[in-house]
């Protein structure tokens, strides 16, 4: 992937729900122009959310959901439509398709009710409008559509791209905390863990971001740093590390250089940084026997040392004392209930879009249960917490 392409987390997700047969599949192939989801008379076709990234004009890049019916049936039925509801919790702009001879079930009606709780943009698109007699007038939300015939499908996709063009406050992973000329030293470890032959998203991202700001930047290894800042030829503004490394990096970095890491940036450009920061202060009062939740965004082929399942448990045993029940989650999965853990940990979610993220963030403060990410958390267990967050001074007076 080449560092000017738009991620999938960084695109906007519109998803599209609705009955089943009402032609969710059939509109959502009709909008994109391929045959992305499989097309049955068959009711329940659609069986998990179907997710594509893809450019569509004009709204540019995008993700597209395609979601299991709302009204499926059983016990798989409703194990499909609780994955159908996940969904919002990643959308940005929500298509509900109804059928345009039927109106909307209470079913229906239910879910736009979800939809303006969360605040969450929407257009209910009236699908199969070629078979109806007689149309009465839908107000701004509404609009006929056809799949079959192609009716108002370019309309649909202009509605969109309005729903997408309002304004959002612009943010930035590091650019904010840079001057054009500036120096940052990126130390990325290119261990077992380490995909071959490329960069891992935040490092992409952060690269990016420093070129946007006008500064210059420097990678080696943790065991490079000495000698990289031996070479350059003025001090850095800022060293960023993968958290894994923040131990070593912290004594190899001059007391006049900041540090901070990837997943640090990270908590404040998706997250909540200062709830991370309040909720490291609970790793020290952990007990034998609390659970802990620890939470990935996206699913790899977990190997000898991971730094989910295996450095970090042992690190917070260590640094609490303490014999807490680890629990894991990958991708997707987030428990639907939290209250009986102790405390989540959650990686940087670069894989994951930022309303996904601050859904997750959300249901645990809803649940009482404090959040604290990877690099928040490592910081912390290696005393340096303090100072990896000195670019940000607001949060760094909470300590």
């Amino acid at each position: 992937m080449s560092l000017n392409a738009a991620v999938s987390a960084e695109r906007p997700h519109i998803g599209f729900f609705g009955l089943r047969n009402a032609g969710k599949s059939s509109l959502v192939n009709g909008v994109t122009g391929q045959a992305l989801a499989v097309v049955s008379d068959v009711k329940g076709t659609t069986t998990d959310p179907v997710k594509k990234a893809m450019e569509l004009l004009p709204l540019g890049p995008v993700v597209i959901i395609d979601t299991p019916g709302l009204d499926d049936e059983g016990e798989l039925g409703a194990l499909r439509v609780e994955k159908a509801l996940g969904v919002l919790a990643q959308t940005d702009i929500a298509v509900l398709v109804a059928d345009a001879a039927r109106g909307l079930t209470e079913t229906e009606k239910g879910l736009v009710k979800q939809f303006e709780e969360r605040k969450l943009p929407y257009l209910i698109a009236y699908n199969k409008a070629d078979l109806l007699d007689r149309r009465e007038g839908l107000g701004e939300k509404g609009l006929y559509v056809s799949a079959l015939t192609g009716e108002n499908l370019f309309e649909l996709k202009e509605r969109l791209a309005r729903l997408l063009a309002a304004p959002k406050p612009e943010k930035h992973v590091v650019a904010d905390l840079l001057s054009p000329g500036d120096l940052v030293v990126l130390v990325m470890p290119i261990d077992e863990a380490a995909p071959k032959g490329r960069l891992i998203l935040p490092q992409q991202q952060t690269m990016r971001d420093i070129l946007d700001a006008h500064g210059t930047f420097a990678a080696c290894q943790p065991e490079e740093l000495k000698e990289t800042l031996e070479g350059l030829s003025k001090k850095p503004k800022l060293i960023i590390t993968d958290s894994q490394a923040f131990g070593r990096v912290a004594k190899d970095t001059p007391a006049d250089v900041m540090l901070t890491s990837f997943s640090i940036l990270f908590a404040r450009y998706k997250g909540d940084l200062e709830a991370l920061v309040r909720g490291a202060a609970e790793l020290k009062s952990l007990k034998d026997g609390d659970k802990v939740l620890i939470s990935e965004g996206c699913t790899h082929h977990r190997q000898c040392g991971d730094i989910g399942t295996v450095k970090l448990p042992g690190w917070i045993r260590e640094f609490s004392g303490a014999e807490p029940e680890f629990c894991f989650t990958s991708g997707g999965e987030f428990p639907g209930d939290l209250s009986g853990y102790r405390l989540v940990v959650h990686c940087g979610g670069c894989m994951l879009n930022e309303k996904e993220m601050q859904h997750r963030l959300g249901r645990a403060k809803a649940a009482g249960v404090p959040v604290v990410n990877y690099g928040v958390a490592i910081a912390q267990i290696h005393g340096i917490l303090k100072r990896s967050l000195a670019p940000f001074p607001q949060i760094q007076a909470l300590l």
